[in-house]
């Protein structure tokens, strides 16, 4: 089972037995409540009405275990994206501007795009046009050579920092909570979930790797990887050795966005998703593919309109809350919706620079 089933277990305390003396009473079995975090809602009951009719085997719209999947989007969607952006292009700035490591070897291009998200975080400069690809690009370069063990340790040793923006949690405790609950309940009714990210492939399996997905469920940005002899070159030509690690290269394979997340899950998953849930237009053509399953499907848009406990634009949220309804999606609003974000103990403080 996953981490957060023992996390719920410390939060809702230990099930309790009782013993009885007459062998003939049976004891019902207790329902659990799987979403203790959550306020009753539009979005919530749709969900469970959805869930409960697919997998009752008398529905004529039951699924099957096998075609039970679901998909995530990651930044915004179950972890935090608004300290003060998203967590990989943090990352890069730190990477490039900070880390004395490899801050003076870094690449013109990739100091100007490093330097484009702290313009966009301190002054609030308008990013550039296409800035996801130009990240993208910059990316790849900024951690090429890196082996696959030594970038996971990168990521994981940054998000152990605490976040800006707030007290009393790291950005690798930064999930929302409500939503890991969501995970629970799928996994309890017999669902596949996968995450299907903008953000780089092995980024978002280091942050999800707490929460007990596994590598294999993570689907996102992709660089061409090499072994670290193999020069250049071909892989069809090239035996690795034993001794042999993988590493990063500076050559980007995709950028994880829009309908190349439809390509991506047609190609790794190889099924049509009968769930969807993420948070922006990037994941409208995710949200599209599914609900176009001849399985009963449905979509949901969480929006990020609570500006009390998080870091949000409550006006835009709002509009778009109200534009993905019209498109079908069902939204989840975190302000009205969440009975908490990140839970006890974390506040949302001013951005420090």
């Amino acid at each position: 089972m996953l981490n957060w089933v023992l996390a719920a277990t410390l939060l809702l305390g230990p099930a309790v037995f009782t013993s009885c003396s007459n062998e003939d009473t049976v004891v019902a079995p207790v329902s659990k409540d799987y979403f203790t975090l959550w306020n009753s809602c539009e979005a919530l009951t749709a969900l469970k009405d959805y869930v409960e009719d697919v997998t009752n085997p008398q529905s004529a719209n039951f699924i099957k275990e096998e075609d039970r999947i679901a998909t995530f989007d990651m930044d915004g969607t179950f972890v935090g994206e608004l300290y003060p952006t998203y967590f990989e292009y943090n990352l890069l700035e730190y990477r490039v501007l900070e880390d004395e490591s490899y801050k003076n070897l870094a690449p013109d291009d990739v100091k100007e795009t490093a330097q484009d998200i702290r313009d966009f975080v301190r002054e609030g400069k308008k990013l550039p046009d296409h800035f996801d690809m130009k990240h993208a690009k910059a990316a790849a370069k900024a951690y090429a050579g890196m082996t696959i063990a030594e970038f996971d340790a990168y990521v994981k040793a940054y998000a152990a920092k605490q976040v800006n923006g707030f007290s009393g949690m790291t950005y690798a405790q930064s999930f929302f909570k409500p939503m890991l609950q969501v995970f629970e309940y799928l996994e309890s009714k017999g669902f596949t979930f996968y995450v299907v990210s903008g953000s780089d492939r092995f980024i978002c399996r280091a942050l999800v790797e707490p929460i007990g997905i596994k590598p294999n469920r993570v689907i996102g940005m992709d660089v061409k990887l090499r072994s670290t002899s193999q020069g250049d070159e071909a892989g069809v030509d090239y035996t690795m050795g034993k001794e042999e690690n993988l590493i990063r290269t500076d050559e980007l394979i995709i950028k994880n966005l829009k309908t190349n997340k439809v390509l991506q899950i047609s190609q790794e998953i190889g099924k049509v998703p009968v769930l969807s849930f993420g948070n922006s237009g990037g994941d409208c053509s995710m949200h599209n593919y599914c609900l176009s399953n001849s399985y009963k499907s449905a979509a949901f848009m969480l929006i990020a309109d609570d500006d009390v406990r998080d870091h949000a634009n409550k006006e835009k949220a709002i509009s778009l809350g109200n534009q993905w309804r019209e498109a079908g999606y069902y939204v989840i609003s975190m302000k009205d919706d969440f009975k908490t974000i990140y839970g006890d103990g974390v506040e949302k403080t001013d951005f420090t620079f």
